[in-house]
């Protein structure tokens, strides 16, 4: 197996650095997928018992200057392997005005992931500083477990509002309930609610819209009226607001009644889907 990439466009390497701070506040360990076309950075919890899951991708030609790799065989031509997400996103802080990035996979008596920053001095010569991140390459047969999640048919599919203000609403709101309902319909409404033995609070959003193919999908069988909701754990919806660092042009919201809420956030080079299951 081998990798290496470099990058030296100023603009993508923030984005990268973004990317990598947004994964390191969603989970303490990730999974890095690198395969000849896209980075994926994996949580794959299990939805089952309460765990939540993420995907987010990267297009490679989108980031790197040059990109390098050979999978476990031809015929598996992908890289899997274990970080804690911490480690990356810290190596990256030094990038600030850097020159350029280097990543690639190495062997220093344990198997790294070694970032090389170069960085411009006062004096206009450069320096290195070097990052060797331990990592575990996962064997072939796990990674029939790390594959991506599929997307059950929703009930309601939503545009969201601006996350800045969800998240101040979500915040306020978990000092009063662990748990938090959200649910919308197909008439661009959306509501986080929370109900104790003492209050009922709801926020309401209107007019957000609805995505034309998934309206389509359910419109026939569903009253635009009709809400779907989903109860979910109000800390995990917050540490997904609470890391997003990379401003998405489409955030949408996918509810399965009773069962799964899953966030589909859209960027230029950057995609990340999302999902939080139903409290039992």
């Amino acid at each position: 197996m081998k990798f290496r990439a470099k990058i030296v466009d100023a603009a993508c390497l923030n984005q990268f650095t973004r990317v990598s701070n947004m994964i390191a506040k969603l989970s303490k360990t990730c999974t890095l997928r690198i395969s000849p076309n896209k980075l994926n950075f994996i949580l794959s919890d299990k939805l089952a018992s309460g765990g939540v899951s993420m995907w987010c991708e990267l297009e490679q030609e989108n980031f790197f200057s040059e990109f390098q790799m050979e999978g476990v065989s031809a015929e598996n031509n992908e890289i899997y392997l274990e970080l804690t997400s911490e480690n990356l996103s810290r190596a990256l802080k030094t990038t600030q005005n850097a020159r350029s990035l280097k990543i690639k996979l190495t062997n220093k008596h344990f198997p790294c992931l070694t970032i090389s920053v170069e960085l411009l001095s006062v004096s206009s010569s450069s320096r290195i500083v070097t990052h060797d991140i331990p990592i575990t390459i996962i064997p072939r047969r796990l990674w029939k477990d790390l594959q991506e999640p599929s997307v059950p048919d929703s009930d309601v599919s939503i545009y969201l509002p601006v996350l800045k203000t969800m998240r101040s609403v979500v915040e306020k709101m978990k000092n009063i309930s662990n748990h938090l309902i959200i649910e919308a319909n197909l008439n661009g409404d959306l509501n986080l609610k929370i109900e104790t033995e003492l209050v009922c609070i709801t926020t309401h959003f209107k007019d957000l819209g609805n995505p034309s193919l998934a309206s389509e999908n359910t419109s026939q069988n569903r009253n635009p009226e009709e809400m779907a909701e989903v109860q979910i754990d109000i800390k995990k919806l917050l540490q997904f607001l609470a890391g997003q660092q990379v401003n998405p042009t489409k955030a949408i919201c996918n509810i399965v009644n009773n069962r799964i809420v899953h966030f589909d956030l859209l960027h230029e080079d950057v995609s990340l889907q999302y999902f939080i299951p139903a409290l039992s």
